[in-house]
């Protein structure tokens, strides 16, 4: 069994196989591909229990640049991913999102709108008339407007994705393997490849950890502290007998979000920060709902007076402590250890623009299209945060 590989990806799910996709389908490198994954069941992965949601609003423009490069490579991934004449359908819809602003958070939404808009997002601000017409299910008496996305926001099949990924990967040449890294191996140069809980030792040039939750255990093998935290979210899905036309994906300003779903819906909250700590449980409160989701689904949106649980799970985030984005690039104590990680709950719409940014990094030593250095370590080491503000 082939022991040594160019590239050594941890976690094999929708960020590492894009970067698998995008180093064996650049033509400048020419190299060789591992991608390692404790589970290929991939049934705890947070792709997996995503909503698979993709928006451009967002505070900072990396993230908008990264999402807006996403959604093209979403619409296009049916003819990129196509192996065998199979192509992956993503199911991608875009009927946007839909932040709803009170009067004392409009200065934030029109803030945001003018990052967007400086970055050629097709974002429009509505007044309460305009949200209105456009919505008439909708409360809007405690509102002071919204910010609608018209094209590029929407959602698609997660799971399609990753495996499409991967399976383009794996047919230029990448190779997928079951295992447990539990140590990262040094050389004089830096890092020199990874052992796994079989005992097995592969060498690499270059290791990516995109190992999602498990990326601080395997950050602290190589010696550094990546201040990342595996944080609980549940997605419930409920029923209504409301009719909801051409509703998007809504996010109110209580932090509660909700979107369709086949004939029913999907929506969530953030916990409070004194109940939101590190955690690797599954476990659902339920009484959210009732106690906390249903009160806000109603105001909301009166037809949801009626909505009745119909199921709920939960996933986990990789959330950056320190500012809520990913932190991508090389640390300086070790160049040819590349991170992708902290992505706090913006993996899935980010993972095409961060695989290719990670393939550049490789092949180029630089960044060549999206400029994402302000990303980077440098911050973190520094300790000055490059702060989302819009995470839902």
């Amino acid at each position: 069994m082939q022991d040594h590989f160019d590239v050594v990806i941890v976690g094999a799910a929708v960020v590492g196989s894009a970067a698998a996709y995008f180093l064996m389908q650049d033509s400048g490198f020419g190299g060789s591909v591992l991608l390692l994954e404790r589970d290929l069941s991939f049934q705890h992965c947070a792709t997996a229990r995503s909503v698979a949601s993709i928006r451009h609003q967002f505070s900072t423009p990396e993230n908008v640049r990264m999402s807006m490069f996403g959604t093209q490579f979403m619409r296009s991934a049916g003819a990129l991913l196509t192996v065998d004449g199979v192509a992956p359908d993503l199911v991608f819809r875009e009927p946007g999102y839909l932040f709803l602003a009170t009067p004392a958070g409009l200065g934030v939404l029109v803030d945001n709108h003018r990052v967007q808009r400086a970055e050629g997002a097709d974002i429009a601000l509505l007044t309460p008339a305009e949200l209105a017409a456009r919505f008439p299910w909708l409360n809007r008496h405690d509102l002071a407007g919204g910010a609608l996305g018209l094209s590029g926001e929407g959602w698609l099949d997660a799971h399609a994705l990753m495996h499409g990924l991967r399976r383009k990967a794996m047919a230029l040449g990448a190779v997928v393997r079951q295992g447990d890294v539990v140590d990262v191996l040094h050389s004089p140069a830096g890092v020199a490849g990874v052992k796994l809980a079989d005992g097995s030792r592969i060498h690499c040039n270059w290791l990516i950890n995109a190992a999602g939750t498990g990326a601080t255990t395997l950050a602290r093998q190589a010696g550094i502290h990546l201040p990342v935290q595996s944080k609980k979210r549940c997605v419930f899905h409920f029923n209504s007998p409301a009719r909801l036309p051409a509703c998007p994906l809504v996010v109110d300003p209580t932090g509660l979000y909700f979107r369709p779903e086949g004939q029913g819906f999907l929506c969530g909250i953030a916990p409070l920060p004194d109940e939101d700590p590190e955690c690797h449980d599954f476990d659902v409160p339920l009484r959210w709902f009732e106690d906390r989701l249903w009160p806000a689904l109603a105001h909301r949106v009166p037809g949801f007076e009626a909505a009745r649980l119909h199921s709920a799970w939960a996933g986990h985030c990789d959330v950056n402590l320190l500012d809520d984005n990913v932190i991508l690039g090389a640390h300086p104590a070790c160049p040819k250890l590349l991170f992708a990680n902290g992505f706090s709950g913006h993996g899935v719409q980010q993972a095409p623009a961060v695989g290719r940014a990670l393939a550049e990094l490789v092949v180029a030593g630089r960044y060549c299209t999206l400029d994402l250095s302000a990303l980077g370590w440098q911050r973190v080491i520094s300790r000055r945060p490059l702060r989302e503000t819009n995470v839902v």
